[in-house]
């Protein structure tokens, strides 16, 4: 959950992607072929693709955001409606070598972000947006820095989705 305490003039906007609705519109081979796939979530790829310097951080706060596996396509526990579980953390897919992996996570990117299946919601005072992280993506859009802005964020926590936690997937 996400509201808006204060906006900035312009920029600043939350884009959405609904990963249900991605999966659904998947040619069903395509479906076969993503099912088993497991994709390692790594915090630190995506702020390294910006720049990020790993050496600059404590080596505590590297072991306590350590790489986890998920798998590719989740199964949502209270609708049982499938949806991709994309980021763009995602390093690689175990299954695949490196190269391949990217571009299959670069193809489905740009699948799951169509307009279709997006929604770009343009701040205003006092707005409040709820979305489930378990099968929407979302990314904030720039904005001027020097603008004041004031967001507040509140989270609820799930049971981890990690084939770590799930004997049937390791």
């Amino acid at each position: 959950m996400l509201s808006a305490q204060e906006v900035t003039p312009v920029g600043g906007a939350t884009e959405f992607a609904d990963m249900r609705a991605a999966w659904d519109a998947l040619e069903n081979e395509r479906k076969v072929e993503f099912e088993p796939l497991i994709a390692t979530h790594d915090y630190f790829h995506s702020r390294m693709l910006t720049g990020f310097k790993v050496d600059s951080v404590p080596d505590d706060w590297c072991q306590r955001q350590p790489p986890v596996q998920q798998v590719l396509v989740r199964t949502h526990p209270a609708t049982g409606r499938k949806s991709l579980y994309l980021a763009s953390h995602i390093s690689h897919i175990g299954q695949m070598n490196k190269e391949d992996s990217l571009r299959l996570l670069d193809e489905l990117m740009q699948f799951a972000t169509r307009p279709e299946f997006t929604y770009r919601h343009r701040w205003r005072t006092n707005d409040v947006v709820i979305w489930d992280n378990r099968c929407t993506m979302h990314r904030g859009r720039p904005f001027n820095e020097s603008d004041r802005r004031a967001m507040r964020r509140a989270t609820v926590q799930d049971s981890a989705p990690t084939v770590a936690a799930d004997p049937a997937l390791a």
